[in-house]
Parts: C-alpha cells; sequence; structure tokens
C-alpha cells in the first residue's frame, strides 16, 4: 500500500501542519519501534505547505529527526527571518502601495507585493540543500516529491516534481506537470502569497515566467498524489473547511475593511479546493465499487481513501490572541488596513511568524492528529517499504525548469539547479545547519 502526504498552504498558518507531523512520527514509532524511514513514499506540497514537505522529504530515512528538525523550526521562528520588519522596508513597499492607489498614473515604480520576502529566499539558501532529497530518491526511501506553483505569466498551474524512477508528466486544462530538479526557488514561488509576496521569475520552456502561490486556482490538489500512484492520501490543511467568520462582537454590520476583504480573499485561496477535490475522489470511489473487478484495471479508474486532517479550532480566534506579537512596523501596516482588529485577525494570521502563535497551532496540530491515532496507525502499518515501488531506472533528458535571477539580484543564489546525475545522488550528504533549522535537504481516482 503506497501512502501519500499532502500539505496545503496557509502562511503562517503552516505551522499546525508540524504538530500533525510530530503526532505522525510518535504514532508511526508506536506501530513499528524499529523503523525511522518516512511511511509516506508520495509527498506533495503547496504554499507554505512546500517548505514543510521539502523538509520532510528530505530525512526520509530517519522521519522521527525530520519532524523534530521542523517542529523546531516552527516553535522558534519571528517574522524577521521570513520578511522584511525594519521600517525602511515595510516604509518603502507601503509607499509604493499608497502611490499606486492615490497616485496610480505618476507612480514611477509599481508595486510588486505588501511584502518584502528577501529574509525568506535567504532562509531557504542557507538551510535547504536539495541534494538530499535526490539521495532519499535514489536510495529508494522516497518515492516523489511535487511542489506546485501557479504562472501569473501564462495562468498555468504547474507542479514540478523528482521522482525515483521515469514518472510520466500530465497535462489537463490550465494545469500540467514537469519532471524538473527542484530547487529553493520552487519553495519560493509556492509560497508567494498573493499580493503579500513578490511573484518569483522562473524560466519555462526558454521564456520567463512569474509564478505565485501554489494554492491558486488549484482546483485538484489532491491529483499529484494520484498520477505518483497513491493508495491512501493524508491531506494536512491548515484551517477547517468551513466558512470563516469576523471574530469581533460587533453590534451591527459596519463596511468591510482591506483585511476584511482580503482574509475572504485568501480564504478563497487556501479553503475551497480541497473539500470539493475529496467530494471528487469519493465519488470515484462509489463508482469503482460497482465496476465488474475484470474491467477495473483496464478503465484507469482506482479507489484511493483520503483521510483529511485540519485545525479543529478557528484559526483567527487563536491569531486575535497574538496580533500584538507582530512587529510595531508591521502592526501599523495592517492597521491602514484594518488588519490589526479581531475582525482582521484571520487575514493577519496569514503573517503572524512568530513563536508565541505558531506554538499554540502546533500543539492543535498534535492534539487532531492524535484524535485520530487509530485510523493514522493502521494506515502506516499497511505502508510499503519504499513505496514498494520498481528498482530504480535512470529518468529520462527533460527539460530543465531553472530559476532566474530576480530584478536586482536578490535571487541570485536561487539560480543555481541542484545537480540531478546519479553521481551526484549517491555523494555523502552536507553537514547539517545548527539548530533550530528545517533540517539539511539536500537540497479519479483516475489521475486527472
Amino acid at each position: 500500500m503506497r501512502l501519500a502526504l499532502v500539505l496545503m498552504g496557509g502562511g503562517a498558518r503552516a505551522a499546525y501542519q508540524a504538530g500533525v507531523l510530530s503526532a505522525l512520527a510518535e504514532i508511526a514509532r508506536e506501530v513499528e519501534p524499529t523503523r525511522r524511514e518516512l511511511p509516506f513514499a508520495i509527498v506533495c506540497g503547496s504554499s507554505a505547505g512546500a517548505i514543510n514537505a521539502a523538509a520532510i522529504a528530505s530525512h526520509a530515512d530517519d522521519f522521527p529527526h525530520g519532524a523534530a528538525r521542523l517542529l523546531s523550526f516552527w516553535e522558534h521562528l519571528r517574522a524577521e527571518m521570513i520578511y522584511r520588519t525594519d521600517w525602511l522596508g515595510v516604509a518603502a513597499a507601503g509607499a509604493r502601495w499608497l502611490a499606486a492607489m492615490s497616485l496610480g498614473w505618476a507612480a514611477r515604480r509599481s508595486p510588486r507585493a505588501l511584502l518584502d520576502n528577501a529574509p525568506l529566499a535567504h532562509l531557504l539558501r542557507r538551510e535547504l540543500n536539495f541534494h538530499r532529497v535526490g539521495q532519499m530518491l535514489g536510495a529508494r526511501k522516497l518515492h516523489a516529491l511535487s511542489i506546485t506553483a501557479l504562472s501569473y505569466t501564462s495562468g498555468r498551474h504547474l507542479t514540478f516534481y523528482e521522482g525515483s524512477e521515469p514518472i510520466h508528466a500530465w497535462r489537463r486544462a490550465q494545469r500540467t506537470a514537469r519532471m524538473v530538479d527542484l530547487s529553493a526557488a520552487h519553495l519560493l514561488a509556492s509560497s508567494a502569497i498573493p499580493f503579500v509576496f513578490p511573484a518569483v521569475p522562473l524560466v519555462i520552456d526558454g521564456r520567463i515566467e512569474y509564478f505565485g502561490d501554489g494554492s491558486i486556482r488549484q482546483i485538484a490538489p489532491l491529483s499529484p498524489a494520484i498520477h505518483f500512484g497513491g493508495d491512501r492520501i493524508v491531506v494536512i490543511g491548515a484551517a477547517a473547511a468551513r466558512p470563516e467568520v469576523p471574530a469581533a462582537n460587533g453590534h451591527a454590520s459596519a463596511y468591510p475593511s482591506l483585511a476584511q476583504i482580503g482574509q475572504q480573499v485568501l480564504a478563497s485561496v487556501f479553503l475551497d479546493s480541497i473539500g470539493t477535490d475529496i467530494e471528487h475522489i469519493e465519488h470515484v470511489n462509489r463508482v469503482v465499487e460497482h465496476l465488474p473487478r475484470q474491467v477495473e484495471p483496464e478503465s484507469g479508474w482506482r479507489h484511493v481513501d483520503v483521510l483529511a486532517i485540519a485545525p479543529s479550532e478557528r484559526i483567527e480566534l487563536i491569531a486575535a490572541k497574538h496580533l500584538r506579537r507582530l512587529p510595531a512596523t508591521v502592526r501599523a501596516l495592517l492597521g491602514a488596513m484594518g488588519g490589526n482588529q479581531p475582525a482582521g485577525a484571520s487575514f493577519a494570521s496569514y503573517l503572524l511568524f512568530e513563536a508565541e502563535f505558531t506554538r499554540e497551532l502546533i500543539a492543535l496540530g498534535h492534539a487532531d492528529a492524535m484524535r485520530q491515532r487509530e485510523t493514522l496507525a493502521e494506515w502506516i502499518a499497511s505502508a510499503s517499504p519504499g513505496g514498494g515501488s520498481p528498482p530504480r531506472v535512470p529518468p529520462p533528458v527533460s527539460p530543465v525548469v531553472r530559476p532566474v535571477t530576480a530584478p536586482g539580484g536578490a535571487a541570485s543564489e536561487l539560480s543555481k539547479p541542484a545537480p540531478a546525475s546519479a553521481a551526484a545522488r549517491s555523494a555523502p550528504p552536507p553537514a547539517e545547519p545548527a539548530e533550530p533549522g528545517i533540517g539539511s535537504i539536500s537540497e479519479p481516482n483516475r489521475p486527472d
């Protein structure tokens, strides 16, 4: 039985996933104390979940260690590690937005984003080494890792992936996949929250395209896991799949602030697709149950189980308690949008990369996963070692998607693709970064 892990986005809300993964590591150890390998042969990530996915995949040979390092990273996080919080950086971005909105015709430079996430780019360059992901694939500790992002240029939804063997790419309406040498740039692109963080340039088929958050227009978030052969999928979200309401206790409805409008836009990005996709899979499962046994293999349809783990509490209420933890500069910026008030806490929660908030989400994620301990233990016990895949075959030559240097050279290090040769993948892993780091990351149900 091949298990797949799907990590959805949500900015700072992705700390919840670290708590769930910590619980999964504990459950896996209880099921088989002597086995330390990751029970999930397939790992798929989008938005901030892409960073968590890469971190866990890099430690496919030691799941408890990888989960512990990821936990330590989120427990010690500060906003300045993700985006600029100094007055100059925040004021420059804010001034460009103000000029564009009030004097758009006269503004010399159009704003790229609300915040400058150069610190995140530096963090990914320093902490993530995708060479080790290649080693995990070459050693058959992992079957596939995928990262999804949206091209603002073409409107296509692209899934970038690496596999332990040649995996046929797929193409559907407005979404496609391709095997590449994954790099930190793909993570930066997938986690670029719309309007909040700048788009990331990547070279696709010889031309530059700009990419943003992988959760945007992600109509089939479970599709990569199914294409990679997942039989059972554990999907960890960043918010409950239900409408959120303002946390304020106002009497009459007032005109919504920009933060309230923004939180609904982000909710449509991060929350709307997974429920629909699960319903689609359940429908296909019912159809498969009625297919004659001899017809099922030829149909291309197969039964896939899905277990969704999402916050049991409203994250915006948790965020409202921690708004004061944001740097003064960010509070001032959000204040102009109404984001420093309880009613705008949902919008602010995506930017609340502060340890006090993330630790509470981690505890919630751990508790929510433990409530499903029995099912998770049964699934983990059924997992095939190494994903149950055949011996590794050298992948065919395919176009490499290379990140390019952003204007100003801010992302120059990200323009170096990771080596993908068999010799490189068999080389010793680099030394691990000092704690608290993400970890050394060397660097229907018919596929639809």
